[in-house]
């Protein structure tokens, strides 16, 4: 331990900010980690929201990036009682003629289910899915570092900027492979005619391939609690139920990450930073917001297309024009009338989560930045639109708008629960054009939130590259 008292103090437990602790941790440096809830977690939480005895995920609910990380990879998830569950097959999106597309494990499998554009899918996806790990390293690093694996990612290149309708209309002429890309495009937030969303598309159903789409035993809360056990283990420490509202409450350290966004950067610095980098950090751009909604059922979701039950994860939207039309409403400040909803059925795979002969359903769709309209009504026909007897079997749900996730989680902006706009402006420049992205204009202090490279999703990438970082200049 330094002189100072903690060589490291983070602000925040979400999965980057206890990424960055352990990493630090790991290389011999004393650490702290504040967090204002009761519980670690952040993004990563589970509660019985909408009656005793039924686990929700809070937020994140399906996994691939855990599976993936080369952060996570390195863990002993076992161990730490992260224990990944894995569907027949990663993804369902169901279509109004009562079949449904899937996304399985097997590329050729997959393009067996896409009709006359089996074979184009089977040629994009074969070679991404073998050189996953290459790829996905690339771009979990961030966009201005050297690849690691410079063939994968040039086999990758061309995709990655394009837009997924771009991607779609170039490759597929037939609506089921055009609406499987789509849906997985559309985790974005973006509208689909913009960059990149035809390379997150590609690189999520090269996840399902490579990895699967899988769920946490027990609920995502799990990820959090076995990073905060394995910080114990290696001596750090973690102080809850403490908010941090400006830099000098903090005790003395040699470097000080955040996890938190440039919004609450600004006002925990004040006028230590200079006005000229005050006015680029308040240029930052928030995405959409979200409209969530949990169920707890008297039995599983009668879908009409029974493939559907195969998967932890549904998208319900239809066909690529009906989703791009709904992401684009959104972007405009509307609400869809049908909106795009991405939906998860963890107990026909984890039991644990509800009491017997019982189910939980998480899903959210997508909505203008702060939004105050109940969705619930417009989520629920759409899944009736799929699985007609879907209202019969609710015993309860819970809803949360963009309102109650921002106050849970000060970091979803207007319910952005990615931690701003990932558009290809704020893929590159992150949370603003700097050789090093996670450097604050605080001396000693760092940014390692989603609102660094390589941004939105549970992968604690930004937290290993902004711990990566400190060690490099501050922790010596």
């Amino acid at each position: 331990m330094s002189r100072a008292g903690h060589d490291a103090i983070v602000v925040g437990s979400g999965p980057n900010g206890l990424a960055a602790a352990v990493t630090l941790a790991r290389a011999g440096r004393s650490v702290l980690v504040i967090e204002a809830r009761e519980t670690v977690g952040g993004g990563c939480r589970s509660m019985e929201l909408t009656e005793p005895g039924f686990v929700h995920d809070v937020c994140s609910a399906v996994h691939p990036l855990v599976a993936g990380s080369p952060f996570f990879r390195g863990l002993p998830l076992a161990e730490l009682g992260i224990h990944l569950l894995h569907p027949d097959a990663p993804l369902a999106h169901p279509l109004d003629d009562g079949t449904a597309v899937m996304l399985e494990r097997s590329v050729r499998a997959t393009a067996a289910g896409l009709g006359p554009d089996g074979a184009a899918y089977e040629r994009l996806m074969a070679p991404m899915a073998a050189g996953y790990a290459g790829i996905l390293g690339g771009v979990l690093q961030g966009p201005l570092r050297v690849p690691r694996h410079p063939l994968a990612m040039a086999r990758f290149a061309p995709h990655a900027l394009r837009s997924a309708v771009g991607v779609a209309r170039s490759r597929f002429a037939g609506e089921r492979a055009r609406a499987l890309l789509a849906g997985m495009a559309a985790h974005s937030m973006l509208p689909l005619e913009a960059p990149p969303t035809g390379g997150i598309g590609l690189v999520l159903g090269m996840l399902g391939h490579a990895v699967g789409w899988p769920i946490v035993r027990g609920g995502s809360q799990r990820i959090a609690d076995g990073l905060a056990a394995h910080l114990a283990a290696l001596g750090g420490q973690v102080e809850t139920g403490r908010t941090v509202r400006a830099l000098d409450e903090l005790p003395p350290a040699r470097a000080v990450l955040l996890d938190v966004t440039p919004r609450q950067l600004l006002a925990m610095a004040g006028d230590r930073i200079p006005p000229r980098e005050r006015l680029r950090l308040a240029r930052y751009r928030y995405g959409p917001g979200v409209f969530k909604v949990d169920w707890a059922l008297d039995g599983p979701i009668p879908w009409r297309a029974p493939e559907c039950a195969r998967a932890a994860t549904v998208h319900l939207g239809g066909t690529m024009g009906e989703i791009a039309a709904a992401e684009r409403a959104v972007v405009r400040g509307r609400h869809p009338e049908w909106p795009y909803v991405l939906l998860a059925q963890h107990t026909p795979l984890d039991p644990t989560r509800a009491p017997a002969g019982h189910h939980t359903v998480w899903a959210y769709c997508h909505v203008p930045s702060g939004s105050a309209v109940d969705m619930t009504a417009r989520i629920e026909a759409q899944i009736e639109r799929f699985a007609p007897g879907f209202r019969e079997r609710v015993i309860a749900r819970a809803t949360r708008g963009p309102a109650d996730l921002e106050r849970e989680n000060p970091n979803y902006v207007g319910g952005d629960i990615n931690g701003g706009l990932q558009d290809l402006r704020q893929t590159i420049a992150r949370p603003v054009l700097r050789a090093n992205p996670y450097a604050t204009p605080v001396p000693g202090v760092y940014l390692c939130s989603s609102s660094t490279p390589p941004g939105g999703g549970v992968h604690g990438m930004c937290g290993h590259l902004a711990a990566r970082a400190a060690l490099r200049r501050q922790l010596a």
